[in-house]
């Protein structure tokens, strides 16, 4: 697909625990997080999962925040011995880390408020690396932070959705993706090569068949995305002489 300079932003994902790769736990923040960069017209391009391991994470943080305008981790910021994003995040920026003044006191009003003790386990949670900022809001208690181009985010879902909203007005917004869908009750392989004759005619506008089977039909739905509107539609008028 091509993009116009001015509007060409995009994202990674980095996905950190290892029970997301033993598979005990599903992840749902990859779609909540597509959504929210698409609705911006940040493209996400990249997405990868890495386990709690701190040379993995670095590894993973540098190639992509040097790829990408943004990178976006979720995991790893918890109270426990195996939640070490916040200091492989330190180590990928080369920077020390230390407990952030704001996230102490957003920590503490939260543990007064629900009864735990501040102990050094649940404090931890407040070390951020040096430059970091907090993602913080009414909504927030837990603290999420971003530095450079990279936003770090609690891995639990719940908590992750109001993390996002809350940096939303830190990041640049570009055009956004329109797209249509057309559906077709035929199978994949009458289409395609129409299909390539028509994507070949437009290459501004990304043509993706995504086949179904419904009570023993098979199906395939066409989706046409584009930034360029008009010739998204003009190329949706081909692809419906198909029908």
């Amino acid at each position: 697909m091509q993009h116009n300079k001015n509007h060409n932003l995009d994202a990674a994902i980095v996905l950190i625990g290892d029970e997301i790769l033993s598979g005990r736990t599903q992840d749902t923040n990859v779609s909540d997080i597509a959504r929210f960069l698409g609705e911006r017209g940040i493209d996400l391009r990249e997405v990868r999962i890495v386990p709690d391991v701190e040379v993995e994470i670095v590894d993973a943080v540098n190639a992509l925040r040097a790829r990408y305008t943004y990178v976006f981790t979720t995991g790893g910021i918890g109270p426990t011995h195996d939640d070490i994003t916040a200091d492989a995040i330190a180590k990928a920026f080369n920077t020390g880390i230390s407990h952030h003044p704001e996230a102490v006191k957003m920590l503490k009003s939260l543990f007064a408020e629900i009864g735990v003790e501040p102990n050094e386990a649940r404090m931890r949670m407040a070390r951020l690396p040096e430059g970091a900022e907090l993602i913080a809001s009414d909504e927030v208690k837990a603290p999420g932070f971003h530095i450079g181009n990279v936003f770090v985010m609690a891995g639990v879902p719940s908590i992750m959705r109001k993390m996002l909203k809350a940096l939303a007005p830190k990041l640049k917004t570009g055009q956004v993706v329109k797209s249509i869908s057309i559906r077709f009750e035929t199978g994949e392989g009458s289409l395609a090569e129409p299909l390539k004759q028509i994507q070949q005619q437009f290459p501004q506008v990304s043509i993706g068949s995504y086949p179904f089977v419904e009570e023993g039909l098979y199906g395939s739905n066409v989706v046409l995305r584009s930034r360029n509107e008009s010739l998204l539609n003009k190329a949706a008028e081909q692809v419906k002489t198909l029908l």
